[in-house]
Order: C-alpha cells, then structure tokens, then sequence
C-alpha cells in the first residue's frame, strides 16, 4: 500500500496559519511526524492566492530539511507543478494532472523521461463524470497520452474521484466499478484516493472512512491519500492488507503495529 501523507496543505486552518506566519517548526514536525508514520510521500499543497511557487519553495525545502521521504507536488496549478518539481531533491509524484485544458501537456513533458510518478483525475473540461462509463472514457484518454509520452503505467496513479457518500444516490458501487475495471486493464497501474472526501458533511467521519478504506481496498485502490496520524484508520488498513493475502504472515501488520503506528500509545 502506498501512503500519501496530507497534512501539509494550506487549506488546513492550522496549516494556512503556519504559513502566513512562517512557522518552520511547525511544518518541519508534520513532515516528521507523517515520516515517521511510514508515509511513502510528504504531499506539499501551499493553498495560497499569491505567491504559490514560492510557497511552494519554502514548504518543500523545509520539509527535505528534516525528511527523505519523496514529495507529492500538489497544486491545482499544472504549471505550479512542473516549476516546482525543480525544488525537490529526488522524484516524487505529481498531484496532479487531468484531461481538463492543457494539464497533460504541461506535466507529462516534464515527467517522460524521469521517475516522477503522477496521480491522473478522471475530469476533463466538461467537470466530473457523473458514470462509471465516462469516466472511463476519460481514463482512456488519459491512457492514450500517457502512451505517447511513453510514460508506463506503474508510474501513474489515476483518481477515480471520491465524491461525499451523502450525496451519492448507490453509495461507492461506481466508483468500485471504476476501480476495478482500471486494475482490470492495467494491473501495475496505481489506483489512489483522498479518503476523507467520502465522508463530508456526515457525523462520525472517522467510521465512514475506515469503511471506505476496507471497501476501496478491496476493490484495489493501492495508493491513500490521508492522515497518516490517524492510527485507527493506519491499523484498519493494516488489517485489511492482511485479510486479503497481501501480506505474508501478517508481517507487514505486526511490524507497523511493533512501530507503534496504530494500536495504543507506546
């Protein structure tokens, strides 16, 4: 399972405060704390109206300070993106591209002949699909162009596009639906998420997004993005890596739990 950690995003009231204020500590203990939670990238979104580049600078040069851990570029910008990947120190991902204008153009380039991995939104400039059927056609899409700038597969991570369950007249039927028919066609493509996007506007979000997780797991979403501090919602993940024969002799499981990353305070 690939962990994307999002608690650096200036649009968290705490985090926008930081930034306006300048707060290197701050930031420098979420990039450790989500680190040492076992993230496999730090996502960096400034969230700002000015300034976003150089923003965006500073946050990623003060979270490689204290990390290792790749960054996750993150901006709706696509050219925020590709200016920014020149700040980090060792590729990433970039978060992200869609069929929406000349996002593509602008990033693949960019990316084709690196490591960079990038996560893809099934969008494109008439806004979100509201089936299973066209947003695969928008994957399509995203596919065909990934093709011609000879960008494999296991370096994308496409966004199904988590809407709130509130709102959603058959639950999550088709987004699994779209999940499974993207891993069908594409096995070492990444499938990811924000998780907390499923539970908008409900009480007790905490249940609801675990619920999603095992769910969206199951179905073969491989790449979270989430808080990684959250131990109840790391633990079920976890858990359900395990119950589906992803993780050999629950080592993966017992290990995180030794590391303290869910389960009790140690």
């Amino acid at each position: 399972m690939i962990i994307i950690g999002e608690k650096i995003n200036g649009s968290i009231p705490s985090v926008g405060k930081a930034i306006a204020a300048k707060d290197e500590d701050f930031i420098k203990n979420l990039a450790i704390a989500q680190s040492e939670a076992g993230v496999d990238y730090i996502d960096v979104c400034a969230s700002v109206e000015e300034g976003e580049l150089e923003t965006m600078e500073w946050l990623i040069n003060l979270v490689q300070e204290v990390t290792d851990t790749p960054i996750a570029v993150d901006s709706p910008s696509a050219r925020v993106c590709a200016e920014a990947l020149k700040f980090c120190k060792r590729p990433g991902l970039v978060n992200s591209v869609s069929m929406e204008g000349d996002k593509i153009d602008v990033v693949f380039p960019v990316i084709a002949d690196t490591e960079w991995e990038c996560a893809a939104l099934l969008c494109d400039d008439t806004g979100i699909p509201k089936s299973a059927e066209k947003r695969l056609e928008v994957f399509a899409e995203i596919m065909k162009r990934a093709k011609e700038y000879n960008i494999d597969p296991s370096r994308l991570h496409i966004d199904p596009l988590v809407e709130m369950l509130c709102t959603s007249e058959d639950g999550i039927n088709m987004i699994v639906e779209v999940i499974r028919e993207i891993k069908r066609q594409y096995p070492t493509i990444h499938v990811t998420g924000a998780i907390s996007n499923i539970s908008f506007n409900l009480p007790e979000r905490r249940l609801v997004n675990q619920a999603f997780a095992v769910l969206a797991i199951d179905a073969g979403m491989d790449s979270l993005i989430l808080d990684p501090l959250n131990k109840d919602l790391m633990g079920m993940i976890y858990a359900t890596e395990a119950l589906l024969g992803r993780d050999e002799y629950c080592m993966e499981y017992i290990g995180a739990y030794r590391r303290g990353l869910f389960g009790k305070k140690k």
